[in-house]
């Protein structure tokens, strides 16, 4: 495992300034996690068929173009979140786009954080967006890592993202964020991870409005929960067959949609049908 070494300046109420550790720290974290280019990945005990090391080897799209992960185009909806205001504060972190959440690197779109492991919630938070507003602005991210030695309520953002709300030699600043919908187009997305076969299959949710609860598959007739892992895969451990598949998604917020003939693209993105509502 490999420690970060970022290290945050925070400004002392008695004008000196004292070192504080990145958010990876050193702190031993349970569970599998997973990182992607040597600055402060983790490795993920590989399923059947994958190699250490490689756990972004996420491949072109099923139509064999690579899916961008950049900016999403804002969203028609403007209702209020229904999530609550959480009082917490925020510090930053040399942010890449991956994590803990497994999504690749994406330098094109740095409006990134990772929640403390409460929040995580055991990978549920993964993808999902968050408003943040501090002393000098209000910033939205996308949830992509877990904060293991973060306290609930703290929010460990991009430095790109903490310089719109505060400047960067504060270090440490009170904030209050909260869920919002995410801005995003088109369909839902399944990510199948590297490895995945009919007999073991892990399938990531991707591009959806709202953190995501559960993903079913349907097999012999019936639709069966998949287990998620804390690295926010859903695992079937004796898979889902060949494939095509009938997939059952469901979002903290109650919301159901049903995909069928969805084939087994290992290591690719598959276009899911439609996006769940707002």
């Amino acid at each position: 495992m490999h420690v970060r070494s970022v290290l945050v300046l925070v400004v002392l109420a008695s004008g000196c300034v004292e070192e504080r550790p990145s958010r990876d720290g050193g702190i031993p974290v349970d569970g599998p996690v997973i990182g992607s280019d040597g600055q402060g990945s983790r490795d993920l005990p590989p399923g059947p068929g994958l190699e250490r090391g490689s756990p972004h080897d996420l491949g072109p799209t099923h139509d064999g173009a690579a899916h961008d992960q950049g900016a999403p185009v804002p969203d028609q909806t403007s209702k209020p979140s229904p999530f609550p205001v959480v009082n917490g504060k925020a510090t930053y972190y040399d942010a890449d786009g991956s994590g803990n959440c497994s999504f690749p690197a994406s330098p094109q779109d740095l409006m990134v954080a990772a929640l403390n492991t409460p929040d995580y919630n055991g990978s549920q938070s993964c993808g999902a967006c968050v408003q943040v507003k501090g002393p000098s602005g209000t910033v939205t991210v996308r949830i992509v890592d877990r904060c293991p030695e973060c306290q609930q309520g703290h929010i460990d953002l991009s430095k790109e993202a903490f310089a719109k709300i505060a400047a960067l030699q504060l270090g440490v600043v009170q904030v209050t964020w909260q869920f919002v919908p995410c801005p995003v187009q088109g369909p839902i997305r399944y990510q199948f991870k590297s490895g995945s076969n009919q007999w073991w299959t892990a399938i990531q949710i991707r591009n959806h409005r709202w953190p995501i609860k559960s993903l079913e598959g349907q097999i012999g007739g019936s639709f069966q929960s998949l287990p998620r892992e804390m690295y926010n895969y859903f695992v079937a451990s004796s898979g889902l067959g060949p494939g095509p598949y009938t997939l059952r998604v469901t979002d903290v917020l109650g919301h159901v949609l049903t995909d069928t003939g969805i084939p087994l693209k290992v290591g690719q993105e598959v276009a899911g049908k439609a996006q769940l509502p707002p």
